[in-house]
């Protein structure tokens, strides 16, 4: 069919694999891959549905592409957490909508296509527990140099605040044999950095082999020529275990980072969170990890404003940042989803409050972020090149430290050119909040 496609993603990594097999498809059954929005005919909106705010972004986007079917669009299809989720309101609710596609039926794409130009509106949803269909084609969106890799799909963990069993299913990993050969055809494509996905990559394995895998999935990984940095998102703290930490520690290829969301340090919040870990776990994981592994980049996520938390709970909070010192820190105001456990208990804390606690969590972090930074003056770091800026002789790039859109970047001064995915080295000169300056040099030695 000769149809031209836009295909805009919002939301998590995970989100955006999904919508890469989606583009890899369509490109497989002939329909041209278009930027452009206004040279579509059919546009899908890949959208996520995990708090209020991720939810407003995506319903702003549909109504954004909707007003293009007064000109050229002939489709607009809703895929991800949002259809999944809210799928009978939104084509109540958006008349303009032709179909809804949900978590687990992007692998439907086509046949919804197919069934949508003749006009019926169709609905795909239901199907949350589907198994990763290892034959389908994915089409690579991000940089040539860098791309996710979904180890699992769905979630057990059940944390009360949160949607995503309801939306993604139960946890589910992928064969290990199909990740590595995935990993080899991406680095045979010239991707150079990997970067490991899934609602909680630290509990591979368990649903497939009886046992956890993820450190020998990370031996296997490290052994693949033209792979260069290996990154670890989304490992949940009680998984980091002494076996995870040794693996960090030993292997080169390995991202001495590591992406640990432990939301929360007070014992009483976490057990109403139904988190299976407590303070003294955290601290003991955190301390762990930094002598093993001393250079090691920690990032976390915290949740303020959860129901009943007190102001003695806050400053408990506020206290352990101070203390633990992240390297990298993101702090969410809690978002009160309707069919989760925390939505229904009883003291939930006002928007106010819960905006001055991640107001005052933010500025304490900015400047244990500026300190870090300032500790990096001198050093020679490998940075990867993904952006020259225009007219400047500068460039962008990101540290092994740093993972994309989420982490800082490195100014890169130089006198001659650098090739966009390349390793280089740069000495950093200068240091902000959350960025580095730095100018290139001729080899890795201080």
């Amino acid at each position: 069919m000769n149809l031209s496609v836009y295909l805009e993603s919002l939301g998590c990594s995970k989100n955006l694999i999904d919508a890469e097999v989606m583009l890899g498809l369509l490109n497989k059954y002939g329909y041209k891959l278009t930027n452009d929005k206004l040279k579509a005919d059919v546009i899908i909106v890949n959208t996520c549905g995990f708090i209020e705010s991720a939810k407003e972004e995506s319903i702003n986007k549909i109504i954004e592409m909707g007003e293009l079917k007064k000109d050229k669009l002939k489709l607009l299809i809703i895929s991800g957490c949002l259809g999944e989720r809210y799928a009978s309101e939104l084509l109540k609710e958006l008349p303009e909508v032709d179909a809804i596609v949900g978590t687990g039926n992007y692998n439907e794409i086509i046949e919804i296509i197919h069934e949508s130009i003749k006009g019926n509106k169709i609905v795909r949803i239901g199907n949350v527990d589907s198994i990763y269909d290892e034959s389908l084609p994915r089409f690579q969106t991000t940089p040539t140099h860098s791309a996710y890799v979904k180890i699992s799909d769905g979630c057990d963990n059940y944390c009360t605040y949160c949607i995503i069993p309801k939306l993604r299913g139960k946890y589910r990993s992928r064969k290990m044999e199909s990740i590595v050969e995935e990993v080899q055809q991406l680095a045979e494509n010239g991707v150079k950095e990997i970067i490991l996905i899934a609602q909680d990559t630290t509990r591979y394995g368990i649903d497939l082999y009886g046992e956890y895998k993820f450190s020998h999935l990370l031996q296997q990984l490290n052994e693949i020529k033209g792979i260069q940095w290996i990154r670890l998102l989304y490992c949940y703290p009680e998984m980091i275990t002494d076996k995870l930490i040794e693996t960090i520690a030993k292997y080169n290829k390995i991202c001495k980072y590591i992406d640990m969301p432990i939301q929360h340090c007070s014992d009483e919040i976490l057990k109403k969170m139904n988190r299976r870990t407590n303070k003294e776990s955290l601290v003991k994981t955190i301390n762990k990890l930094r002598k093993e592994v001393p250079e090691i980049v920690i990032r976390t996520s915290l949740i303020v404003g959860f129901p009943g938390e007190e102001e003695n709970h806050f400053n408990e909070l506020l206290e352990f940042v101070e203390e633990m010192k992240f390297d990298r820190l993101g702090v969410f105001m809690y978002s009160q989803e309707e069919n989760t456990a925390a939505a229904k208990m009883p003291n939930q804390v006002a928007e106010d409050i819960k905006e001055q606690r991640q107001k005052r969590i933010m500025e304490i972090q900015q400047k244990i972020s500026l300190d870090k930074n300032n500790e990096k003056i001198s050093k020679i770091l490998e940075v990867l090149v993904e952006e020259e800026l225009e007219g400047s002789g500068e460039y962008l790039g990101r540290t092994k430290g740093d993972a994309p859109e989420i982490d800082g970047l490195v100014y890169i001064q130089t006198k001659t050119p650098i090739a966009i995915g390349d390793i280089v080295p740069v000495k950093i000169t200068s240091a902000l909040e959350y960025d580095l300056i730095g100018e290139k040099v001729d080899e890795f030695s201080e």
